[in-house]
């Protein structure tokens, strides 16, 4: 019998390589996995002997008839398909959209318009720089690209979890990933733009000054993909029913807010888990805490100049506050399923922002234009031709007649004898549709104007909007991307690209171009700050607000003398709440015998802090300064983890050096749990953020 998938590990939906659904032939087998119990050749001849090459003689040479030998080997070859130039770490998953009818009114697309409609989709979440082997908690952009299976064709939105973009136009873009890249000499540093060639590239494009400032901050470290906003980053034209256009950008909120790693956590994760990312979304999944999405939409006029309020909707390195035009919510995603074969879905998954539907259009976004046949010419070369829609992970769930013939990897067995249209041989067959049919029918629009290289002058503002960013974010998360500049120049070598920078930043803000520049030892510039917008509430992630725990992890310390029925306790009301609790001690195995017998699932040596959302103590946990158990407590004291304690396990916290706010002891675990529910559901105990730095924290005992 085939192995039996796991709960969540549903196969892509089941349609031909022309898009048309087909039911299995009977049995438990999906029809596009590999048939047969018995082991055969690519031809399907059952082969008896797959370890030893045939040879003339035991000792003798291998023979070049041994046709499974050589196809074997050569497919092994071959196994590999180029990585992605950006975006090439990656993980992905399936789950299911659903319109809540809102949008009816700005456009036609059903996927997005029609009340209750469920959508099946595919999303990637993905790292910009590092290659496929590199670490998932790199300082980096993230990609949150969505492919919606629609009734009427697939639509693709590609988006990353940051609102602006580095450039404005895509003709810029290989400069500035050449830039970003590791060096052409040594190939470091790999997944970094703690280097010379980014600086001094953001530096002389002053436009990447947002997007930068963004990376900067907490949003470059994401704490899950669960935990991510998305944005389409450009505006799209809507048009409804009647014909009527509006402009519109695309914004993910996720239901467990916005967290993000500290730097100390980022660090220590690339070391002891580079897959914390990937590992966290599928564990999620496998568990049950799916991820879920609110898809808003902030609905514009579509005017002549495409402009609101004096902000160009046409610049991707702009945005227009949420408290200036409301984000409308108009659908909800929920990821509900792993994939079945990594390489056959999240690396072979393809987008294209040309991928619409209708009722969905472009605007003349010159970043947009690029991508539109970037994607498209990427994939000619990854996937090996014109035929990668024919993918499994790739094909449109409605039937698909293009009169596109043969090419690369051609799956299809194309009918009838007339590949063109109009035609008469195949009885017109196919034909265009119109409107009323669904076809893509694109709004006239005017176009006009003299043929130019430049932009227009609203493009040239490259301050006022990163001002506005850093005027909005919470004091600790100035801090965190104070630090972060200061990092990254830190490894630049070239002092007038530092210099340069700075000088940069003080058309920013004063305090911020002063304190970096007192990080690298260099003085102040001088500089007139932009004017800017009243600060944006929206954009800062440490607001107070209170957030699900589904899928937070727990650690609480124990022992073979530890207080078991108070764990079990423990992890009943966790469970209630969508955390998990897992156990660690000194040495695995089990802890007592009978119903509240408890698996250890850390140890000391295999946990580290990172892992862990809040730290607890049990009654009975050994007090013996076990100094890996002691070094975990300090960084998760750091980290401005929640703690709580009972019984004898307070004296634990307290021989760590643990104390101050968001430590909670009792005499029982009911006198902490409610404490420690509503420190979570915070993210992290920002008050101790000033009260915690490496050199305020005790020594270990």
């Amino acid at each position: 019998m085939p192995p039996a998938r796991k709960p969540d590990q549903s196969a892509p939906a089941q349609v031909s390589a022309t898009g048309v659904p087909f039911e299995a032939p009977g049995g438990d087998r999906d029809p596009r996995a590999q048939g047969g119990d018995a082991l055969t050749s690519p031809n399907g001849v059952r082969i008896p002997d797959t370890d030893h090459a045939l040879k003339a003689g035991r000792r003798g040479p291998t023979l070049l008839e041994d046709f499974h030998l050589r196809e074997k080997v050569s497919h092994f070859d071959h196994e590999r398909i180029p990585e992605r130039a950006v975006h090439a770490r990656g993980a992905g998953a399936h789950g299911v959209f659903t319109a809540n009818g809102t949008a009816a009114s700005i456009t036609r697309a059903p996927v997005l318009a029609e009340e209750g409609l469920q959508t099946p989709v595919f999303v990637r979440f993905s790292t910009v720089l590092g290659s496929r082997g590199s670490a998932d908690t790199a300082r980096d952009t993230r990609g949150f690209a969505t492919k919606f299976y629609t009734k009427e064709g697939t639509w693709d939105l590609v988006g990353n979890n940051m609102p602006v973009f580095f450039v404005q136009e895509a003709i810029k873009f290989p400069d500035l990933i050449h830039a970003a890249k590791p060096s052409p000499d040594r190939e470091i540093p790999q997944a970094q733009s703690a280097h010379d060639s980014f600086w001094d590239f953001v530096s002389l494009h002053t436009e990447a000054t947002h997007h930068v400032l963004w990376n900067m901050s907490d949003r470059g470290i994401p704490r899950s993909y669960r935990m991510m906003e998305g944005f389409g980053v450009h505006s799209f034209r809507m048009v409804n029913q009647a014909r009527e256009t509006v402009l519109v950008q695309f914004k993910w909120t996720p239901k467990l807010g916005v967290h993000s790693l500290t730097w100390e956590e980022a660090q220590l994760a690339m070391g002891t888990d580079p897959d914390f990312h990937r590992r966290d979304l599928a564990d999620a999944i496998e568990a049950g805490a799916f991820p879920e999405w609110e898809l808003g939409v902030q609905v514009f006029p579509d005017t002549e100049d495409q402009m609101f309020e004096g902000i160009d909707l046409l610049d991707p390195t702009k945005i227009v506050p949420e408290e200036m035009v409301p984000v409308q919510t108009i659908g909800t995603l929920v990821l509900n399923a792993n994939p079945t074969n990594y390489f056959s879905e999240t690396e072979q998954v393809a987008f294209n922002t040309g991928h619409v539907v209708p009722g969905i259009e472009f605007t003349d976004d010159p970043l947009l234009q690029g991508r539109n046949f970037s994607y498209q010419d990427t994939q000619l070369t990854r996937l090996g031709g014109p035929n990668w829609t024919q993918l499994p992970i790739n094909r449109p769930h409605v039937p698909v007649n293009d009169d596109h013939r043969d090419g690369f990897m051609q799956q299809g067995v194309p009918t009838g004898q007339a590949p063109y249209s109009p035609n008469t041989v195949d009885g017109g067959s196919p034909r265009p549709a119109g409107w009323d049919e669904g076809g893509y029918v694109v709004v006239p629009r005017k176009v006009e104007g003299e043929v130019v290289r430049a932009v227009a002058s609203s493009f040239d503002d490259h301050f006022s909007q990163p001002a506005m960013f850093w005027a909005s974010l919470s004091d600790v998360e100035k801090t965190h991307t104070v630090e972060a500049y200061t990092f990254e120049l830190g490894k630049v070598y070239e002092q007038p690209i530092k210099e340069r920078v700075l000088g940069v930043l003080a058309h920013v803000d004063t305090e911020l171009a002063a304190l970096v520049a007192d990080g690298l030892g260099l003085p102040a510039p001088e500089g007139t700050p932009a004017e800017h917008l009243p600060a944006s509430p929206a954009l800062a992630q440490v607001t107070g607000e209170s957030f699900p725990l589904d899928g937070r992890q727990v650690a609480v310390v124990a022992g073979p003398d530890a207080d078991l029925a108070g764990i079990a306790a423990l992890r009943q009301a966790l469970d209630a709440e969508g955390a998990q609790l897992k156990v660690l001690a000194p040495r695995g195995g089990v802890l007592g015998t009978g119903e509240d017998q408890q698996v250890v699932e850390r140890t000391n040596l295999t946990a580290r802090s990172v892992e862990f959302d809040a730290v607890v103590v049990a009654d009975g946990a050994p007090d013996d300064g076990d100094v890996k158990a002691v070094v975990l407590l300090q960084e998760a004291l750091r980290q401005l983890k929640p703690f709580a304690a009972w019984g004898s396990g307070a004296q634990v916290l307290t021989s760590a050096g643990v104390s101050g706010p968001g430590v909670f002891t009792g005499a029982s675990v009911a006198d902490v749990v409610g404490d420690l529910v509503a420190a979570m559901g915070q993210h992290r105990v920002w008050e101790r953020a000033e009260l915690v730095t490496a050199s305020a924290v005790p020594p270990a005992v």
